[in-house]
């Protein structure tokens, strides 16, 4: 059977190869018969001229591409392009393919509509005419599928000439092409459809800008980059990229209409690569193909194909495996002629995984039944360029590259262990992080328990082979029953299981990149499981992900058991590309104690599983795998926790050869666990019982105890010139200086670039900041600097005229000069604008009206009545804040209109501690914008790293880096986030390894830790200093809490519609709270007071990663940075629009503000940035000495900002929590509140 699948994928793909390169019969297709196009249709125009990029073209439905489904706007090229994203300005002209952004290529050229040389016109269209002619075209391509488009994009390129260089080919002269491409979208795929008309193609070459000479034109198809740190080339496919190919586009068909090309772009089916159609026209000359004649087509060796050819890589709709094609046809030429010229790029190794999890119910092999399937067991080749030069990014960082005559494998450095595309170093521990969603019904139940977005979590001791697994937020009504289901976490353990010499643990045959298909069958019941697991490889934190999904019934175990399974043998059968075993296994279910005694049953359940997977075949050298091993499972712990709604399970794990019993073997201290060596060592087992502990690569010491070792320290020129050298634990990374690139020999080079630079429109001018001067371009790469009006100087420097030495005000004013400006005030018993002034005295406050009504009504020459109240006016005329009773002693606060605040009034003899509610007279003067405001002496910055707390001053906006040191040192901690104290002088901090919440003063003294119990990940903190209160987020929780600064009095304000909140900042002053939710699927910052009202989203397009936050209280602009979209913007929360500072940072984790700057740390770059706001450029960077994962950073400021709340006098009233908001305050009772002491009140 595996013989007939692969000689029918075989015949198929020649067939599909055969229609481009041999012309069907049939009338062509007509430019009548083109989508209707133009500007009656409402099509929009692209400028003319060369390499013009559209604006976005916004789409009401979301288009799907490869393995995206959310692309909401699409962007059109004059070079034959439609782009999933905006094209890089360097990418503007064609280059090397494929890009670095997702693009659909009709016919990718350098083409021109300069001087009217053609148009480019492109629309969305939604009218039932135009969906249901796209619907027709699919139908034909696909005649299995229904599908119903709502929305169909049309792009038509019409009679465009070709970019020709600087010396003309006159054999193009007055040559245009007309060609059409077509997106429909439903709300569950998407297809797109290439349209040639006869004589539509007149030129099938262009000038290579690059190359300097003419290069054939290309239709493909690319993902663009993937990854987030660390990217590399997505899928892509080439369908024709040679003069006859091209030439024959418009002469033959996928879809059975000449001209027509059809292809499924965006579904499941497409994970990995587009489905091309697949009904055949007839050939040439009526001529007639069947199995047997393509067959005797003998495809080419890889010595025998030309250069000039991508492979044609093509897959049938629905398969779970891929196809090699044959590589390079070429048109019209026997496949028994050798064309000249040297041998073609070699073939990709490493492919990309099939689709994950199919619609249809996951196909389980069993493993008698491999010889006689063919699932994953054909290569699907993605990539043209085939040899270690131009994939060495395929690799790890820790791996070598080696070419071979097929194509080039990876395989891990000494000290390492991997499949080589992923390394990790030997005796590592590892994580695992990853989601579970389930839909399983329980016993007898009809009603499904569903479950989404739930986290896994993993933690692995690689040199014992044990892996603990906890799944969080499981529901009671199904984690009981989920308990025997250790294998969900027990793949894990397979992956890092104790090697023993000979035999491979997963990770080494897979590198974390494979995908598991389980079934679970419980004996003597009707149920049935269903296990899909998908692996992905190593993400940008160095963690492994994986996404698990569940489906099916299974039987219910009583609330409060407990579940035993005894250690267990299971085989692994290996064949090419696909793992498969299968096993009997008993657990035993202890029920709760009833009546004196704890009932118990003995289950069974059978269990199999299918690991599909990518290997490099091209390197016979390496030894053969043994066909079976066998896993060994012992220590197996399982348990659910109730009130925290946590599975957990733990298992130690050992691979090696098939036995019975406990052989000797078994017993070295390297496979069972007992050899206590370094958790960042490897055990290397000797003869018998011998073994030593050999400390894993980048740490040194005797395996017992290792240290990481600081190569960059060590080695100062590792990195060559133009470096910054990084150090990692284990490891180390090299980074080019701003201005130098990566060449290919891995040195760092000068970045040229030819194009006048616009200085003021990038902000690399060196002109003061924007609030003293202003930056004039006057074209090319020149510009000057002028001061603005208020100031002098050159432009670079300008200090403010003081306008006040010039007496402009009049003789009765006062003059006050400010920045940029002055302002003029009348004095006392003089009225005006302070420019006239005439006498008159200022109109009375309501207290001194109120004053002197009383005082009128009492005879001056006669004593006061007793019991009568006379208010108190400041010296401005305003209520005094405290008011007293001059009969009785008793004395209270007052606000601004002299009402009593309630639960304020003290006991006769004692005077409450009352704040004004009254500002004080302020000149009306310009605002003081933040680059100018005065920045208060002792200022520092504090940022935590994995260990601890380092701080540096900050002299103005300059950072004192010199002066950088620890100011607290916790190597048992991970520090997250940081926040600041002004009134205590103290730091607070959360920590995510124990987890705590903690606290330190700035003078010295031993930290505290306040809160450490009920907290899962404690990420953000903020502190109201006004309030004295601290608010955190908690994204395993999900939820945000407040409590007192000393850690008593929690209350949790929001545990719904939270996801993964992070950062969270205050607003003291107004009384409002702003939080940021990194949710993949839905990212947002959110805002409400700080007592939990009002909540509401503040921001949620256009996001990607929202990491960190910031609000300046002088500004009341409220700042953020995104690891996603890679930027920093900022906003003032009660106007709508938003101002982006600045794109291209790394991956931005937090971010604080002072003065005109904001400081960030960067997790790829492992520093400190500072951004100036004012010119919305980078303008420093600080790399700590150990370069080690940056987190939290907040200002210490030397003295609090100026303001108050509600609660910063007498705790506004509150017997409890007093959590302020805009003008007023609520008072609210702890969470654990105990009687009836505590009074909730607004």
């Amino acid at each position: 059977m595996l013989a007939a699948v692969r000689r029918s994928g075989a015949s198929w793909t020649r067939a599909l190869l055969l229609q481009l390169l041999l012309a069907g019969p049939g009338g062509c297709l007509s430019r009548q018969e083109l989508f209707p196009f133009g500007p009656g249709q409402g099509d929009l125009e692209l400028e003319a001229g060369d390499d013009r990029v559209s604006p976005a073209l916004e789409l009401s439905t979301a288009l799907r591409f490869f393995d995206k489904s959310d692309l909401n706007s699409v962007y059109i090229t004059t070079n034959g392009i439609i782009a999933m994203s905006e094209p890089p300005a360097e990418e503007s002209h064609p280059g090397l393919f494929p890009p670095t952004f997702g693009a659909v290529a009709p016919f990718l050229a350098d083409l021109d509509t300069t001087d009217g040389l053609g148009k480019v016109y492109y629309r969305e269209d939604l009218s039932p005419s135009v969906t249901q002619l796209a619907a027709e075209c699919v139908q034909r391509g696909f005649p299995e599928v229904s599908f119903k488009p709502s929305s169909v994009v049309v792009v038509t390129w019409e009679s465009v000439a070709p970019y020709q260089g600087p010396s003309k080919d006159p054999a193009q002269e007055g040559k245009r092409n007309t060609f059409q491409a077509v997106l429909a979208s439903s709300d569950s795929s998407t297809y797109a459809i290439f349209l040639y008309p006869e004589d539509g193609l007149q030129f099938y070459t262009t000038f290579s800008k690059k190359d300097e000479n003419q290069v054939p034109a290309v239709v493909a198809f690319s993902q663009g980059l993937v990854g987030f740190i660390w990217k590399s080339d997505g899928a892509y496919n080439v369908f024709a990229n040679d003069r006859e190919s091209i030439g024959n586009l418009a002469k033959s068909s996928n879809s059975g209409q000449q001209g027509i090309w059809v292809f499924e772009i965006g579904s499941p089916a497409t994970a990995s690569g587009v489905v091309p159609s697949d009904v055949n026209l007839g050939l040439d000359d009526g001529a007639e193909y069947d199995e047997e004649d393509y067959d005797s087509v003998t495809p080419l060796s890889l010595e025998d194909t030309g250069t000039t050819s991508f492979p044609y890589e093509a897959r049938r709709r629905g398969d779970t495996g891929t196809y090699n094609v044959p590589s390079d046809l070429p048109p019209r030429r026997l496949a028994t002629e050798r064309p000249p010229g040297p041998p073609t790029e070699r073939t990709r190794s490493f492919q990309l995984p099939a689709e994950r999890f199919p619609q249809q119910q996951p196909q389980v092999i069993d493993v008698d039944e491999v010889e006689e399937t063919g699932v994953a067991v054909f290569s699907y080749n993605t990539d043209s360029r085939q040899t270690c030069a131009n994939n060495r990014h395929q690799c790890s960082v820790h791996a070598e590259c080696r070419d071979f005559a097929t194509g080039f494998c990876c395989s891990c450095v000494s000290g390492y262990t991997g499949n080589g595309r992923q390394c990790v170093a030997e005796g590592t521990p590892q994580r695992v992080n990853g989601k579970v969603k389930g839909k399983v019904f329980v016993g007898n139940s009809q009603v499904p328990i569903v479950f989404e977005n739930t986290d896994l979590h993993s933690y692995v001791v690689m040199n014992h082979g044990r892996s603990y697994t906890a799944i969080s937020t499981i529901p009671e009504t199904i984690g009981y029953s989920l308990l025997p289901l250790a294998p969900i976490g027990g793949i894990i353990g397979w992956m890092f299981a104790v090697e023993q010499d000979g035999f491979k643990n997963g990770f080494s045959i897979t590198g974390g990149e494979f995908t598991r298909q389980a079934e679970v069958t419980f004996v003597g019941h009707p149920d049935k499981l269903f296990i899909k697991q998908q692996f992905s490889g190593i993400d940008e934190h160095g963690h492994l992900t994986i996404d698990t999904e569940l489906e099916g019934r299974v039987p219910q175990i009583t609330f409060g058991s407990s579940v035993h399974i005894e250690p267990y043998t299971e085989l692994y059968h290996y064949s090419h590309q696909v793992i498969t075993s299968s096993s009997t296994r008993e657990y035993t279910v202890t029920e709760p104690e009833r009546d004196g005694a704890a009932p118990s049953h003995v289950h069974t359940y059978q269990w199999r599983q299918t690991i599909t997977f990518q290997e490099c075949v091209h390197d016979d050298s390496q030894p053969a795998l043994p066909s079976t091993q066998q896993l060994s499972v012992d220590s197996v712990f399982v348990l659910y926790n109730q009130e925290e709604r946590i599975l957990r399970y733990a298992l130690s794990n050992s691979i090696g050869p098939v036995r019975d019993g406990s052989p000797d073997a078994l017993q070295n201290p390297c496979y069972i666990g007992t050899h206590g060596c370094d958790s960042n060592a490897a055990c290397r087992p000797g003869p018998g019982t011998q073994f030593t502990c050999e400390c894993s690569i980048g740490f040194r010491g005797d395996g017992q105890t290792c240290y990481d070792i600081d190569e960059c320290s060590e080695q100062p020129s590792v990195c060559g010139s133009h470096a910054i050298c990084n150090n990692h634990p284990g490891t180390f990374r090299c980074e080019c200086v701003e201005g130098y690139r990566f060449s290919e020999e891995g040195t760092c080079v000068a970045v040229v670039d030819q194009r006048p630079i616009n200085y003021c429109e990038t902000g690399l001018h060196d002109c003061d900041i924007s609030q003293r001067a202003q930056c004039i371009y006057l074209g090319g790469s020149s510009y000057t600097c002028s001061c603005l009006p208020g100031f002098s100087g050159d432009g670079r420097a300008c200090q403010d005229v003081d306008e006040c030495q010039l007496s402009r005000c009049h003789p009765d004013a006062v003059c006050y000069n400010t920045p940029g400006s002055f302002t003029c005030q009348c004095k006392p018993g003089y009225q005006g604008d302070g420019f006239h002034c005439v006498p008159g005295e200022v109109e009375k406050t309501r207290c001194q009206h109120e004053r002197e009504h009383i005082l009128g009504a009492v005879d001056p020459q006669r004593p006061r009545p007793p019991g009568l109240f006379v208010p108190e006016c400041d010296e401005h005329g305003y209520y005094a804040p405290t008011q007293c009773h001059g009969s009785t002693g008793y004395c209270w606060c007052v606000d601004r209109d002299g009402r009593e605040v309630e639960g304020t009034r003290t006991t006769p003899g004692m005077r409450p501690p009352c704040l004004s509610t009254v500002a004080p007279p302020v000149h009306h003067r310009p605002s003081v914008p933040t680059a100018v405001i005065p920045l208060p002496p002792g200022t520092h910055l504090l940022f935590a790293q994995t260990g601890k707390i380092e701080h540096f001053p900050l002299e103005g906006n300059t950072m004192i880096k010199t002066e950088a040191k620890a100011l607290l040192h916790a190597p048992d901690k991970v520090i997250i986030g940081l926040a600041f104290d002004c009134v205590d002088k103290m730091v607070y901090w959360t920590d995510i390894s124990q987890p705590s919440i903690g606290r330190a003063s700035l003078h010295g003294g031993e930290p505290s830790t306040i809160i450490r119990q009920d907290l899962g990940s404690p990420e953000g903190i903020a502190l109201d200093h006004l309030g004295r209160n601290i608010f955190w987020t908690d994204s395993h929780l999900d939820r945000i809490e407040v409590a007192k600064l000393d850690g008593t009095q929690r209350r949790v304000l929001f545990e719904t519609d939270l996801v993964n909140p992070r950062g969270i900042v205050t607003d003291s002053v107004r009384g409002n709270l702003y939080w940021t939710d990194w949710n993949r699927d839905s990212p947002k910052i959110e805002t409400s007071y700080m007592d939990g009202t009002n909540r509401r989203i503040l921001v949620q397009d256009d996001l990607g990663l929202p990491n960190g936050l910031t609000f300046d209280a002088y500004s009341s602009q409220l700042c953020w940075v995104d690891a996603g979209t890679h930027r920093a913007e900022c906003l003032k929360p009660d106007q709508p629009s938003r101002r982006k500072v600045l794109e291209g940072l790394q991956y931005p984790f937090a971010v604080t503000s002072f003065g005109k700057n904001l400081y960030y740390t960067d997790w790829k770059t492992n520093s400190v940035v500072a951004v100036d706001l004012a010119i919305s450029r980078e303008t420093d960077s600080f790399h700590p000495h150990k370069q080690t994962r940056l987190y939290g950073i907040t200002t210490a400021l030397s003295q609090c900002p100026e303001g108050h709340n509600y609660c910063s006098v007498n705790n506004g009233g509150c017997t409890h929590l007093c959590l302020a908001t805009p003008g007023s305050r609520t008072c609210r009772c702890p969470d654990n509140t105990l009687g009836v002491d505590c009074i909730e009140r607004k």
